[in-house]
């Protein structure tokens, strides 16, 4: 502030000294030799300029100041705000913390006190109570819980125990799979017996379609059934051990029994190779014996022959933590590996920490490997163009696994797939040079006629399409001057119209050829005045 005020000081003597000044210049005039070039008025502008000036600046400074200082003093205020509001929660929790301090000395006390008088008290049934009333708090559905559903007709449906209601509501909502898999969860806590609910949505699992194929109902339902035994297991992972007890009851346990029993014998007629390690019918199974914990009634090498016909979905790794197939995941590598599934068993790999037993990029490599690997039977028929295109095909496919696999790893330092690429791209210029070899190869399609009758091909050379139809024999100077074209194996002439007909000249009896076509050349105008629909008759321009 006195800098502000020494400034202002400043600026309010500035009329004074432009004043002495204007004094100074005047006697400074009046003693000059030579006129100068300036006047007073000129300077005095000049100054008064400044002077104005300075003072806007000033003033715009000292704005800016008070603009801050207002700013400071309400950051200072919300800070104190702050500060009280903490200071009192500090106060509130530590008064809380006391209370709860004080209830469990005088707990201990009293406690301590009973037990030096002889009196126990039975611990009867009232953990289980405590447990129970417990679980049935976690099964209502809390003010948040509905907040939280975006389908509140899921929580209906569960509270209804409708497992038909519900695949259907799944099936018409298939776009916002990922939202309903994360409300499952929280409407299965208005069921009834969620377990029981679960296990009925099983129902149909294996009815099949008339013609024996798998058709895209019978997938969406068994996706459907995988995917509620997995939010069933969510919720059992937010309730206690003693709460999953009370929702897997042993009744529930004994029909997932019955069901896995029923399921068992038909996973042995599916194809380790034909499912190609995406098999719903296992990775169901393995889903329902982890969900009802129902492990122990099957041996464990069972189940990890399953692991081969899931080792593409997302959840096997966790599924075999969860089933105690850890210490079997190598011998499964080995299945994968001779079956020629050398990317899901470095997936498996690492899933498992094995890295150091199988080498991921050694796998790779000998993947590849196999890929460009030719057949013997290919290698006897000396490899057609179909079986050319199907050993490309293969190590195509195979390029792009690997390079998916080693980004999804992180393996660019070990495995770089710069020289991949590469051979991806000179195999899909020779797959577009054959593709378009053979488009050309192939015949054109025959055009029809003008008149739509028949199919005939196209001339542009109409005189020379006549020539090729009407005369066997066509001689090397048939485009020589008309003096020399001669028609010399014709046996027989039309005659033209009768307002232009060319009477005919005797000739041998034999042949009956005018005489004007043996003595004398073709001779007729460059333009004719008629069309003559006879094929020996032409237009002088194709002629001449």
């Amino acid at each position: 502030m006195e800098d502000a005020k020494s400034v202002a000081t400043l600026l309010e003597s500035t009329t004074s000294k432009i004043q002495q000044l204007q004094r100074a210049f005047a006697e400074l005039e009046s003693h000059r030799a030579v006129t100068l070039g300036l006047k007073w008025k000129q300077i005095e502008d000049h100054f008064h300029g400044l002077e104005k000036s300075l003072k806007r600046r000033f003033t715009v400074l000292e704005d800016q100041e008070k603009e801050f200082e207002m700013k400071t003093s309400q950051s200072r205020q919300i800070l104190e705000k702050r500060q009280a509001a903490v200071m009192a929660k500090e106060e509130a929790s530590l008064e809380r913390l006391q209370e709860k301090r004080d209830a469990a000395v005088a707990t201990i006390a009293n406690a301590l006190g009973k037990h030096r008088n002889g009196i126990t008290q039975p611990d009867s049934v009232a953990p289980d109570d405590a447990v129970m009333d417990s679980f049935d708090e976690m099964k209502k559905l809390s003010d948040n819980d509905v907040k939280a559903l975006s389908n509140p007709q899921l929580a209906r449906l569960c509270e209804e125990n409708d497992a038909q209601g519900l695949h259907k509501f799944i099936s018409d909502n298939r776009k916002n799979l990922a939202s309903i898999k994360e409300e499952i969860p929280i409407a299965l806590k208005a069921a009834a017996d969620p377990g029981g609910l679960v296990l009925d949505s099983l129902n149909g699992f294996y009815i099949s379609s008339d013609d024996g194929k798998k058709d895209s109902n019978l997938l969406g339902l068994r996706r459907t059934c995988i995917m509620l035994m997995e939010c069933l297991s969510i919720l059992l992972k937010n309730l206690g051990d003693k709460s999953v007890s009370k929702v897997i009851s042993k009744d529930v346990k004994d029909r997932a029994k019955v069901i896995a029993e029923e399921w068992k014998p038909k996973l042995d007629d599916l194809d380790v190779d034909a499912s190609n390690g995406n098999s719903l019918e296992a990775h169901a199974f393995l889903q329902l014996v982890a969900t009802f914990g129902i492990d122990s009634e099957f041996v464990q090498v069972d189940l990890s022959k399953l692991i081969p016909m899931v080792s593409r979905r997302r959840q096997t790794a966790e599924l075999c933590h969860f089933l105690g197939l850890s210490e079997k995941i190598p011998s499964v590598i080995d299945v994968l590996l001779n079956s020629g599934r050398h990317i899901d068993a470095v997936n498996l790999s690492f899933s498992f920490e094995l890295t150091q037993q199988f080498s991921p990029v050694s796998l790779l490599k000998s993947y590849l490997t196999e890929a460009r690997r030719v057949p013997s039977a290919i290698k006897s028929a000396n490899l057609s163009p179909n079986a050319q295109n199907d050993v490309s095909e293969r190590e195509l496919f195979a390029l792009k696994a690997v390079i998916k696999c080693i980004e999804d790893h992180k393996l660019e330092n070990e495995y770089p797939p710069g020289p991949l690429q590469k051979r991806i791209l000179q195999l899909e210029k020779a797959k577009a040079d054959k593709k378009r070899a053979t488009e050309v190869a192939k015949p054109q399609p025959k055009r029809p006629r003008a008149n739509g009758i028949g199919i005939a091909p196209r001339h542009t050379n109409i005189a020379a399409a006549a020539d090729k139809k009407l005369y066997a024999r066509m001689t090397d100077n048939r485009y020589a001057p008309p003096t020399q074209y001669m028609y010399d194996n014709r046996p027989y002439a039309y005659p033209g119209p009768p307002d232009t007909h060319i009477p005919q000249y005797p000739g041998p009896p034999d042949t009956h050829i005018p005489q004007y076509m043996v003595t004398a050349p073709y001779n007729m105008p460059p333009n004719h005045a008629h069309y003559y629909p006879t094929p020996y008759q032409y237009q002088a321009s194709y002629l001449h």
